[in-house]
């Protein structure tokens, strides 16, 4: 346990900070699922619609430092393949 009044507020701040980001990288994982489930049923405006709230929620993510900005880009960029793909 922290011995020092600072120790115990960056545990405290630490905490915070961890449930956000699991809340984060929960609501990018089910954006993403959603986005892929959308290019499997091969409907076109279902498609893009979760592909634009994929890389929105991705971009956040990267925004906020909960991911790094190549790892949001590389996972915009493979939905958006993946997508163009199966339009095809």
């Amino acid at each position: 346990m922290a011995n020092t009044k600072s120790a115990e507020k960056r545990y405290r701040q630490s905490l915070k900070r961890r449930a956000r980001n699991v809340n984060v990288r929960s609501s990018v994982k089910d954006a993403v699922k959603s986005a892929r489930e959308a290019i499997a049923s091969k409907d076109g405006t279902k498609t893009t619609d979760a592909l634009k709230a994929a890389s929105k929620t991705l971009n956040k993510a990267a925004s906020k430092g909960v991911l790094h900005k190549r790892t949001a880009s590389r996972r915009i960029s493979r939905l958006a393949k993946a997508a163009a793909k199966k339009s095809a």
